[in-house]
Parts: structure tokens; C-alpha cells; sequence
């Protein structure tokens, strides 16, 4: 990998991007952030951070919205010059695309990736920092969203998290030193003392890697499994979730070819199979599961679109039907379009579309997937697609909003 390219690839030696602008700037905030992230790190209430607290709209404003706005919430880093100041607060118009942006949600460290819990009510948040952390955040339907306090991940750099279909469980990934971990997730939506914490200490590195990167933890589409990315590893592992205890055990793993670099996985609706973004390769796989034993199969290396020029591809989202797939590719700045055969077997290569921005770190449908929102790093801004029902053709709507250092777009 060229060592001068602008990928997030933590490579061990020489490996750009996302990374590296954290290791530079830990001496110079890591004292005075986790100095703000210990003083909400309890769930109770009374120690909650309210001083991050910001009102996005009035009550009066949410009951007049027009029936098809929806909420926009954004990821950034709050640690990186021209950064956010914590989680952007937006509304969309779903039959538009159009952005508005409402306000900051403050008290919440990098928060580079976004999850929501299953009741709609609580909203979860990864602090990707060298002391990392997850944090947990109430939503108010006046605007007046909570921040409910931080728990430690027991790791670095966590860079991806999801919340168990059950709702009671929630897995983050920490990209810098190659650990899951576990929280239990409280009947207030407030994260309770991590209940596991697994290392990804075999298979060895890959070519260039220092060691294991975990890059994104979800769980399977019967519920049946949590699968872990780890892009230094080169693998995919499988776990079973004991539900009680809230521990994982290893089932089995896949491993994909040496230097491939997986870095985001998405099933198919049939949940036979899912899609791997491999970003050091600049490839994607199409894998088989087993629902029963929990097992991953990739297949061959498949092209991006993206002509063999410099790419890193970063997160592949499906329709809900399953008859298109989009991946998002950095460097490139490109949205690649697929589309989706043999009841999920197979990817047939569309087109690729401009993302209108730099540095396409994620994608996102809104509820209706009537629009895909991309989170541009570079650019600091939010493309919004309309997508074609019938075709699956994107269809930039407008001009792309500004937002500081955008890495994840959540639209509910």
C-alpha cells in the first residue's frame, strides 16, 4: 500500500488516514479528553453531562414538521482541526433530500460512529480515542436528547458499534488495539460495566499489518451470531453471544487472502449471504453463510468500478429487498452501484456515480431508502442520493450539506 495515499487503513507501518491523525493528536487532547469523558462515565443520572445538553428544536417545531422530515444525526472528530464540536443535530426532507442543520449535541468525545437502539429511543455512540469509550445518549422527541454517560471499551481506538436485536447488548469494535467488547444495556438505554472483552490474537497479521485491527462488529440476521471484521487480521470471526452472561465464544473464523484488508460487512436480506469490503485491495467478496454453524465463506475478488486507480473501499450497504447494493469508495469519491443475483449470490457490476465530496468514509439509507446519505470525511460535507426504486440509479439531490469532518450520517 502506498504509504503517502489518504486511506484509514492503520497499517502498522506507514498506515495513513483516520489513524494516524489520532496518534498525533493524543498527547495534545488525550489529557483533557479523557479528563471530559471520565466525568460522564457513570450512567446515573445525577452524573450525567448535562451541560452537553443542546436543544435542537422547539416542541412546536417537531409537531409542525411536515410528514416526510425526518431526524439527521452526525458523526465527527471532535479532537481534529475544523472538527465537530460533538453530534451534529439535522432534520432531511425525505422527499427532497434536502438538509437542515438544527444544532450540536456536545459532551460526546469523537464520536466517529453512530448506532440506534431497537425502542427508537436511545442513541449510541463510539469515542474513538486512545482510552476509548462508548456512550450512550437519550433522545427527546422535543430535541432535548440526554447524555446518559460513558463507559471504557477497554480498548483504543474504537471505531464501529451495533446494538444486539434483543436490545439488551451492545458490541463495539476497537480498531487500535483489535478487540470487541460487550456492554450490557440497561432498561433506560444507559450502558452498564463491560461484560466481555475479546483480543483478535490469531490468525497472525497481515502483510504490513503490526497486528489486529477490529474493525466492525454486528450481529447476524437470525440473531444467531455476532460477526467481528478485523482488518489487520485479515478475517472474519464468528461468535456466539451467551445472552445471560453477555460473553462471546468463538465459533469459528474466515480468513480472506493475505493484504485483502476487510473492513465492512453487510448480509443479504435472504440472510444466506453478505458483502465484504476489502479496503486495502480495493475489492469486494461475496460470502456464503450457514445460519446454523455460524460459518463464512468468501468467494473470489470482485472489482469496485474504480478502474484500478487509487481506492479504499469503505462501507457496502443492500436494499431492503435485496436487489441492489451500493458501496462507497474513498479516494476514489465514488458510490459504486450493483446489482444483486442468484437470490444473493452474485454482484454484477453496474456504474459508478460521483459522491459529490472527498473522502466517502459512509453510507446510509434513510427509513423509506428512498434516499442514501454519504458521510464525507475530507470535504466535511453529506451527500444526499435519491434512489431509483425500480433501477436503483442515484440521483445527487442538490448540493451536499456541510458538516465538520462528516464520518457517519444516521437519518431516522
Amino acid at each position: 500500500m502506498n504509504s503517502g495515499a489518504e486511506s484509514d487503513a492503520g497499517s502498522g507501518s506507514g498506515g495513513p488516514g483516520r489513524r494516524r491523525f489520532i496518534g498525533a493528536l493524543v498527547g495534545a487532547v488525550t489529557t483533557a479528553a479523557v479528563a471530559s469523558t471520565s466525568a460522564c462515565g457513570s450512567p446515573d443520572r445525577a452524573g450525567r453531562e448535562r451541560s452537553g445538553r443542546t436543544r435542537s428544536n422547539t416542541a412546536s417545531d417537531v409537531a409542525h414538521r411536515p410528514r416526510s422530515q425526518g431526524q439527521l444525526f452526525l458523526g465527527t472528530y471532535t479532537s481534529q482541526e475544523g472538527g465537530g464540536a460533538g453530534i451534529g443535530l439535522a432534520t432531511y426532507d425525505d422527499a427532497t433530500g434536502r438538509v437542515t442543520g438544527t444544532g450540536t449535541l456536545g459532551g460526546v468525545p469523537d464520536p466517529s460512529y453512530l448506532a440506534l437502539h431497537p425502542s427508537g429511543r436511545t442513541l449510541y455512540a463510539v469515542n474513538e480515542r486512545e482510552q476509548g469509550g462508548v456512550t450512550a445518549v437519550a433522545l427527546s422527541p422535543g430535541g432535548e436528547h440526554d447524555v446518559l454517560g460513558t463507559r471504557d471499551t477497554g480498548g483504543a481506538g474504537p471505531c464501529h458499534l451495533s446494538v444486539h436485536p434483543g436490545g439488551r447488548w451492545l458490541f463495539s469494535a476497537n480498531y487500535g488495539s483489535g478487540s470487541v467488547a460487550v456492554h450490557p444495556i440497561e432498561a433506560s438505554g444507559a450502558l452498564g460495566e463491560r461484560t466481555d472483552l475479546v483480543k483478535h490474537s490469531s490468525p497472525p497479521p497481515g502483510p504490513g499489518q503490526q497486528g489486529p485491527h477490529a474493525h466492525q462488529i454486528s450481529t447476524s440476521p437470525d440473531g444467531r451470531h455476532v460477526l467481528a471484521v478485523d482488518l489487520g487480521n485479515d478475517t472474519v470471526y464468528t461468535y456466539r453471544l451467551d445472552e445471560k452472561a453477555g460473553t462471546l465464544s468463538r465459533v469459528s473464523y474466515a480468513s480472506l487472502r493475505p493484504g485483502a484488508g476487510p473492513r465492512h460487512l453487510t448480509f443479504h436480506s435472504s440472510g444466506r449471504f453478505a458483502y465484504l469490503a476489502n479496503e486495502l485491495d480495493n475489492t469486494v467478496v461475496v460470502c456464503a453463510y450457514d445460519p446454523a454453524t455460524g460459518r463464512l465463506t468468501p468467494g473470489e475478488p470482485q472489482p469496485t468500478g474504480t478502474g484500478g486507480g487509487t481506492s479504499y473501499p469503505a462501507q457496502i450497504v443492500v436494499t431492503r429487498e435485496g436487489r441492489f447494493a451500493f458501496l462507497a469508495n474513498r479516494g476514489h469519491n465514488s458510490i459504486t452501484r450493483y446489482a444483486i443475483e442468484g437470490d444473493g449470490a452474485r454482484l454484477r457490476l453496474l456504474d459508478t456515480v460521483s459522491v459529490g465530496g472527498d473522502f466517502p468514509r459512509q453510507l446510509a439509507f434513510s427509513p423509506s431508502q428512498r434516499l442514501l446519505f454519504a458521510a464525507n470525511q475530507k470535504s466535511s460535507s453529506v451527500s444526499v442520493f435519491q434512489v431509483d426504486g425500480e433501477s436503483g440509479a442515484l440521483r445527487l439531490a442538490g448540493k451536499p450539506f456541510a458538516a465538520p469532518v462528516a464520518v457517519c450520517a444516521l437519518p431516522l
